[in-house]
Formats: structure tokens, C-alpha cells, sequence
């Protein structure tokens, strides 16, 4: 397994990280647990969780994920073995703290607190902002509309950070990192936290894989330039792109049949870029979800890419796409196919 520092810090973290969000719910705590003590023996080292989880987001299994992690921490003994990541819910969600959440600095103590004790760890490594305080276009929306009516979201920002500074002077976390951001707010805490003294924002957890290159145009520049690490989720689109979903098929406990609100990459678009992915890595003889994986782990802007897994033998085979060596014609294949339908699902 290769490593990687994470942003400006000291922590090397592995090139794959485990993801976590259907434990609690597609998952029991045996599968994860599993899962976990697997990975580990692999190389990784990293794992990312988040208080709303598991996904999709309800109020009787929220924090559920991090209660098994948890209980698996505790009963295997192996904290220091591990890079732990979780993150703070952003407004407007109503399964945590009854939708009165925000990032106010009373929220952000009590969020970190509670993830602690779930966690049942005096530290955490990564805390991250799971998406932006502020109207700004994220999960998918297209452009960007001002809101005549908000207000300057920077004395905000400034508070977020102070907040997130007087948690790492607690000593309850130790670097903090974005999610679901634009290139704007990425820049402007960097910004922010160099002007006044705070802590920098060392990562920004963002969707990136075949059928969304999004991160590429902007935040791309910004993660070498700046030295901020993408840990890209969604590297298979929902496992979209392992093709399993291709002529309408619904396999059983897969997580677009079970769920039928996410269809961010089943719309027509999206079907037909995945039929030529698939067919392309068919062509050299590749399994195509290693295939999707291996490209995104390979970017040079990448520093983990977030794989997740329902069963041990889709964590296997993505672990395994570590191994994979993407050639000339490959990766020449992959550019043709991006540059008949850019980004067909942003």
C-alpha cells in the first residue's frame, strides 16, 4: 500500500481509505467490523465516518456508524494504528440535533464531543466540514445563483475557525478539512486562517470519479498549488461504474436498489459514458470498478480515495485495483470517451 502526507501535516495516510457510511444500516456491526480488521491487514490505515451516517441520513441511526467503529476501536485495542476522519453535519439537515444545527461554536463543541464519545477516542484526526454554512453549489446543482439576501459569509468563516482552533488547543482534534466545497471557500479559509492566526484547512473531501471530473476544473490548481489533499469520494458514482446496474438491471441489496433517491448517475448521460467505461476496460482484459478506482487513485491532485464496500468481496476487489497498472491505451481510451460528454453527471 502507498502512503501519502495529507495536506501540510506530518500523518501519512494511506492511498486508499475505507469509507463507512452504510454501516448501521446496509451493514451490521459483525460486517463492518470485518471489514475494518481486512483493511487494516491490506496497508489502510485511514478511515472516514461522519455523525450523520450511515447514509441514507434518519434520526434513529445517526451516529450509528461511529458507535461501531467505536466498538471495534475499543475491542481490537489498535487506536494508534489508524488515521481517524469524521465530520461536523452542515445546516438544514433534521436527523442531528433536530435540524438546529450549524457551525456555531457551541454546535462545533458539542458535535466533536459527541463524536468522541462514539468513537470512544480522546482525539480525532481529520475533523471535517461535511458541506458549506453559506448558498453555494454543491451535491450536484448546477451554477451558481447570488442570494440577494445573504449575508457576508466571511465573519462566519472567521468564527468556524476560531471554533475549530480552540478545539485543536483542547487537544480534541488534531487538523481539520472540507467537504462538498468550491474553490472559492477552499481559497478563502486558507485565506482567512494565514490572515488571523488559525488553523488550515489540510483537505477537501469532494465527489471525483469517470462521470465526475468537476474537481479537476479549478480545485485542481488549488490542491497542488496550496498543498491541500482531495480525499475524492464516490470513486465508483455509487458503484454505478462497475456496471452492474447497466440494462436495467437491480441487483438485490445494491445500494440504487434499495435507495431511489440517488439517481445523481443514472440518468441517460451518465448510462451512456458508463456503458463505454465498462466496455473499454472489458476490451483490456480490466475489471471495470478496478479500472474507475485505480484512475482516480492515480491523479496526481489525489492524495485517498474513499472506497466503500456492502460485502468483503467488493472490498477485496477494490482494494486489489491498487495492483492495477492502466496503460497508454487505457488511460488514452478513458480521455476520448470524457471528451464526447464532459462531466455528464456534475
Amino acid at each position: 500500500m502507498e502512503y501519502r502526507k495529507l495536506g501540510t501535516t506530518d500523518l501519512d495516510v494511506s492511498a486508499l481509505c475505507l469509507g463507512t457510511m452504510t454501516w448501521g444500516k446496509q451493514n451490521t456491526q459483525d460486517e463492518a467490523f470485518a471489514q475494518l480488521d481486512y483493511a487494516l491487514e491490506r496497508g489502510i490505515n485511514f478511515i472516514d465516518a461522519a455523525e450523520m451516517y450511515p447514509v441514507p441520513p434518519e434520526t434513529e441511526t445517526q451516529g450509528a456508524t461511529e458507535t461501531i467503529i467505536g466498538n471495534w476501536l475499543a475491542g481490537r485495542g489498535c487506536r494508534d494504528k489508524v488515521i481517524l476522519a469524521t465530520k461536523i453535519a452542515g445546516p438544514g439537515l433534521g436527523t442531528v440535533r433536530g435540524g438546529k444545527g450549524d457551525f456555531s461554536r457551541g454546535n462545533i463543541e458539542t458535535a466533536v464531543n459527541e463524536s468522541l464519545e462514539r468513537l470512544q477516542t480522546d482525539y480525532i484526526d481529520l475533523y471535517q466540514l461535511h458541506w458549506p454554512a453559506r448558498n453555494s453549489n454543491y451535491f450536484g446543482r448546477l451554477g451558481y445563483t447570488p442570494d440577494a439576501d445573504e449575508a457576508d459569509p466571511m465573519p462566519g468563516m472567521i468564527d468556524v475557525l476560531e471554533s475549530l482552533q480552540a478545539m485543536i488547543d483542547a487537544g480534541k482534534i488534531r487538523h481539520v478539512g472540507l467537504s462538498n466545497e468550491s474553490a472559492w471557500g477552499t481559497m478563502k479559509f486558507l485565506e482567512l486562517a494565514e490572515r488571523h492566526g488559525l488553523v488550515r484547512m489540510q483537505s477537501v473531501q469532494n465527489p471525483y470519479n469517470l462521470l465526475n471530473r468537476s474537481a479537476e476544473v479549478g480545485l485542481a490548481e488549488v490542491f497542488h498549488r496550496e498543498q491541500v489533499g482531495l480525499l475524492p469520494y464516490s470513486p465508483l458514482a455509487f458503484g454505478v461504474l462497475s456496471g452492474k446496474y447497466l440494462g436495467g438491471e437491480q441487483p438485490a441489496d445494491a445500494r440504487l436498489t434499495l435507495f431511489d433517491r440517488f439517481t445523481r448517475y443514472t440518468k441517460d448521460p451518465g448510462v451512456r459514458a458508463t456503458e463505454a467505461y465498462v466496455a473499454l476496460a472489458r476490451e483490456h482484459g480490466l475489471d471495470p470498478a478496478q479500472m474507475a478506482i485505480q484512475w482516480v487513485t492515480q491523479q496526481p491532485f489525489v492524495t485517498s480515495n474513499i472506497i466503500g464496500a456492502t460485502s468483503m468481496e467488493q472490498l477485496k476487489s477494490n482494494i486489489d485495483s491498487e495492483t492495477v497498472a492502466l496503460g497508454d491505451e487505457v488511460l488514452e481510451g478513458i480521455e476520448a470517451i470524457h471528451a464526447q460528454g464532459a462531466n455528464p453527471c456534475p
